[in-house]
């Protein structure tokens, strides 16, 4: 359990200390946010804040990780390292279109088939090489079963894997990405699924089926349980000290670069756990984001009717009159009983089946 102290704490030092110093390099180089100009009036102020803030916990994770396995002399697993591929391929993806917004003046970014092409090249890497690295139990990082607290019994096939996965990394990554549009909402909602999956590792570690005397449904069929949470605390620990710049009002944003990160991530890691329907409650808040613009694009095209002032949900209600501060509570409220309820659920499951 070492392990996961030492990544939460790296990750918040070196955020804390780290992001200061990135915020200061960006302001020189004049990498400020673009804001649009047809949304709430009290964002135009944030036009020119530093962005791309992403890269600061992007490498204070990977670096807490390898530090971590270097001070507790622990092998890295390749569970952990997957999901930081995903983290870390979903950045790059998210950095180069934050790049051309700000360095070459383009509003848009990475044209929507260059981005798409570059989350679609990641996420298919991560579903092949997750289905391979068999351990001694012959349990690979990811499983061909659809799973909620565990695996069900029927199996989708490698091909429909592929597919479910790449599917689940772009969601997660986009909604994330609809969810980063108040200072700190999307860094704080992070924090607590994150959380979630420090638990869920460490549960799923003290309850494999490898190391109980007799198996059975109470017991969990999952490659590397551990290095999911000590993965999820370095995360964790590493968005507690951004929070502290990012909150509002935000001294610097984490732009596509964060948030495409922190979705594939989350991906990553209810893959390797296998729970993976379990996330839709989990990341419940960035559930209900996404979806109401779906509900606001759909109705628009079919009606020619707006059902909320606009989309995403939170600029809804600035619209409305409330803070953005106010948004942002209530949201993180939210959010808490997402991972109140998701924590539950996956409890309750292991005692249903006890």
């Amino acid at each position: 359990m070492r392990q996961i102290l030492f990544s939460g704490v790296i990750g918040l030092f070196l955020t804390l200390i780290g992001t200061p110093l990135l915020i200061k390099l960006l302001a020189r180089k004049g990498y400020g946010q673009y804001i649009r100009d047809d949304g709430p009036r009290d964002h135009h102020s944030k036009r020119g804040t530093p962005t791309m803030g992403g890269i600061a916990f992007i490498l204070a994770t990977l670096i807490a990780y390898a530090a971590t396995k270097v001070m507790t002399s622990e092998q890295p697993t390749i569970s952990g390292l997957l999901v930081l591929f995903l983290m870390a391929g979903m950045g790059l993806v998210g950095f180069l279109d934050d790049y051309i917004k700000i360095v070459r003046r383009r509003s848009l970014g990475l044209r929507a088939g260059a981005k798409m092409l570059g989350q679609f090249i990641v996420g298919v890497t991560f579903a092949i090489l997750s289905l391979n690295f068999e351990d001694g139990r012959q349990l690979t990082p990811a499983s061909t079963h659809l799973s909620f607290t565990q695996d069900f019994a029927w199996s989708i096939g490698p091909v429909l894997f592929v597919v479910w996965a790449l599917f689940m990394i772009l969601a997660m990554s986009n909604g994330v990405n609809l969810t980063d549009g108040l200072d700190g909402l999307a860094t704080g909602a992070s924090v607590m699924v994150f959380g979630a999956y420090v638990f869920i590792g460490v549960w799923q570690y003290g309850q494999t089926c490898s190391e109980m005397v007799t198996g059975g449904p109470s017991c969990y069929e999952v490659r590397d349980p551990l290095d999911g949470a000590v993965v999820a605390a370095a995360l964790m620990g590493a968005l507690f000290g951004f929070l502290w710049w990012n909150t509002s009002p935000a001294k610097i944003f984490m732009g596509d670069t964060g948030s495409l990160a922190l979705g594939g991530a989350l991906a990553g890691l209810a893959i390797v756990s296998r729970t993976e329907l379990l996330m839709a409650v989990l990341g419940g808040l960035f559930v209900l984001i996404t979806m109401s613009v779906v509900i606001q694009v759909g109705s628009f095209r079919l009606t020619g009717r707006r059902v909320f002032k606009m989309a995403p949900l939170q600029h809804h209600f600035e619209l409305k009159g409330w803070s953005e501060v106010l948004v942002v509570v209530r949201f993180w409220i939210i959010q808490g009983m997402c991972v109140i309820v998701g924590i539950g659920i996956f409890y309750g499951t292991w005692v249903a089946d006890w």
